[in-house]
């Protein structure tokens, strides 16, 4: 059984993850327990554990308007701790599988591939582009650019005119537990519809809004590389 040490083991994710029973003994770690901004830390626990491979979950992401408000502190969490995930896993040959975003994608065109060229439109998705650059420097390591969500669906309202990939954490994982041996970058996210088409399949009473500025309207991804 192949050893799994997973940062940001309170995280929204790992919670639905710690669930799920698989081929693979996951190691869940808090940030008290494992400082992404500590080196000694990192290295410590990779010792402790020897795992055969990290998911690197930790970070910062809700809510949105922290990137822009406190960007030392998401460059801090999103950019320097996978810096430094990624320097420990160099040091000890083991493999990565980082979660970014498909906001890392323009937005303005849709239907986005792994190999499309990247400009994020807000500081989060900057942040997580920041975090790939340095993962994608290692040779061993996955990069998912996710679209999911919890379940059920947290808001009363939800956007009409913005095409994305949302899926469920429990969907979501289905798929993830399934390529952790594959390397490269990956889009994984549900089928393309528009995020209020996602929430009022589980809820028909969900209110329908129409996004402004708030978010680009063609976020949806292409799928066919992990399909």
């Amino acid at each position: 059984m192949k050893k799994i040490l997973v940062t940001g083991g309170e995280s929204r994710f790992a919670k639905v993850l710690k669930r799920k029973k698989s081929k693979f003994k996951f190691i869940f770690r808090n940030k008290k327990q494992l400082n992404i901004l500590s080196e000694t830390s990192i290295k410590n626990n990779i010792k402790k554990f020897k795992p055969d491979y990290l998911i690197h979950l930790a970070g910062l992401s809700r809510p949105m308007k922290i990137h822009e408000k406190n960007i030392k502190k998401s460059i801090d969490l999103n950019i320097i701790g996978t810096a430094n995930i990624v320097n420990a896993c160099i040091e000890k040959k083991l493999k990565i599988i980082y979660l970014s975003t498909n906001y890392v994608y323009p937005g303005k065109k849709g239907k986005y591939k792994e190999t499309d060229p990247l400009l994020p439109w807000n500081n989060y998705g900057w942040s997580k582009l920041g975090g790939e650059c340095a993962v994608q420097m290692y040779n061993n390591s996955l990069i998912l650019r996710a679209c999911m969500t919890e379940k059920p669906f947290i808001h009363k309202s939800a956007f009409a005119n913005v095409k994305t990939n949302f899926i469920f954490h429990d969907d979501f994982i289905k798929i993830f537990l399934k390529i952790l041996n594959k390397k490269g970058i990956f889009n994984i996210g549900g089928k393309a519809q528009t995020v209020y088409q996602f929430a009022r399949a589980e809820n028909i009473n969900i209110k329908k809004k129409y996004a402004k500025n708030e978010l680009p309207f063609k976020m949806d991804m292409d799928l066919k590389k992990i399909s």
